[in-house]
């Protein structure tokens, strides 16, 4: 199915394959990690594709992930983009996508480190399939710092249990 490149830019990510259907007038992808068809909006469009790298390149186990996690932050009910778990499910990363036009601002790092007050995961990532920003949350000295990279998973799991 061919994209409109104004709505679907060509991402800073590796093109997955996407299992793309038209519901109506609705473009829907696959979401491996929900098991069903979604609207294919520019967001989703990002999703899918940090998803795919996450897993493909970066050895994220598919089954420590899960997309649109419903959290509390401050007794209202709000929904994480993908948290990224670690083999005792406890929140390890959580990830906030916006969409390729979205510029990533002050606010959006503010709205991630609200729900990093629900779940307390060590690492906080922000993309819009453009630009990736991480940082480390240090809760002994209660600093954060930003990394140059998005993490293998192998690594953050074997930094996580040595802390």
């Amino acid at each position: 199915m061919e994209f409109n490149s104004k709505k679907y830019p060509p991402l800073n990510l590796p093109y997955p394959e996407l299992k793309v259907r038209k519901d109506e007038d609705m473009i829907k992808v696959f979401d491996s990690l929900r098991g069903k068809y979604v609207a294919l909006t520019p967001e989703e469009y990002v999703r899918q594709h940090f998803t795919a790298w996450l897993r493909n390149s970066l050895h994220y186990p598919a089954s420590l992930m899960a997309n649109e996690i419903g959290i509390e932050v401050n007794g209202m009910k709000k929904r994480c983009d993908t948290v990224v778990f670690s083999s005792d499910s406890s929140p390890l990363v959580i990830i906030e996508y916006k969409a390729p036009d979205v510029v990533i601002s002050q606010s959006v790092f503010d709205q991630i480190v609200r729900y990093n007050m629900a779940l307390k995961a060590r690492y906080l990532i922000v993309s819009n399939g453009l630009n990736h920003y991480c940082c480390v949350i240090d809760y002994n000295t209660k600093s954060y710092n930003f990394i140059p990279a998005i993490p293998d998973y192998r690594e953050i799991t074997k930094t996580y249990s040595e802390n």
